[in-house]
């Protein structure tokens, strides 16, 4: 399921400190809810911290998700968006946003999911980054089924930029999808990959969900 590890050009959606010249495996494990409203924490192979993902939770508000560095910078605030427009759509939209150095907010990508996609295996979920990578309504898309831990963030050329699965060589360990691996290719924003997994968690009731 892996890619190849070969060298590409940075492909910085939030940031380009976090867009490697190699391939990146990281391993994402769920928090409990009792801690920071739940959410994951993302290690890399030396089982050293990357990324924690904070949930609703206790803490903090519904359909709202912080993503953190290691050692607990806010860098990425994802929100849902709500109100009579939202609810009447046959889409559900996130916003993700950065901060800049006076703490305001800066939109970098819009996520849109078919209300049922819990539902529907098919169902394309798609994101649009800011500013637009291509000329499609769309910049990035999700294939496969993110509960079952096969799935992959593609390019709107269709090449994989990020792959989700469990590692076949750790199936015990992994059984019951608390813990499973990232493949993210070279050059590829790791906070823009793990920020739309985190919405992808929160869309089917995972660890982020109150």
């Amino acid at each position: 399921m892996y890619m190849a590890a070969a060298k590409a050009d940075a492909m910085p959606i939030i940031s380009k400190l976090y867009c490697s010249s190699s391939q990146v495996v990281l391993v994402v494990r769920k928090r409990p809810h009792v801690v920071s409203g739940g959410g994951f924490v993302v290690t890399d192979c030396s089982q050293k911290v990357v990324f924690r993902v904070d949930g609703c939770g206790v803490i903090g508000t519904e359909g709202e998700l912080i993503l953190r560095d290691s050692i607990g910078e806010a860098l990425l605030l994802i929100r849902r968006k709500g109100g009579m427009v939202q609810a009447l759509s046959i889409h559900r939209k996130w916003k993700g946003y950065t901060y800049d150095y006076e703490g305001s907010q800066k939109l970098v990508f819009s996520l849109k999911e078919p209300k049922f996609s819990c539902l529907v295996r098919n169902n394309a979920i798609r994101v649009s980054t800011e500013p637009r990578r291509s000329n499609k309504d769309w910049d990035f898309a999700i294939k496969g089924y993110f509960p079952d831990r096969s799935c992959s963030i593609v390019d709107s050329s269709g090449n994989i930029v990020a792959q989700i699965g469990i590692n076949k060589e750790a199936d015990q360990l992994m059984a019951n999808k608390d813990f499973y691996h990232v493949v993210v290719r070279p050059g590829m924003d790791q906070v823009f990959t793990f920020g739309v997994i985190a919405v992808l968690d929160y869309i089917y009731g995972e660890s982020t969900r109150c």
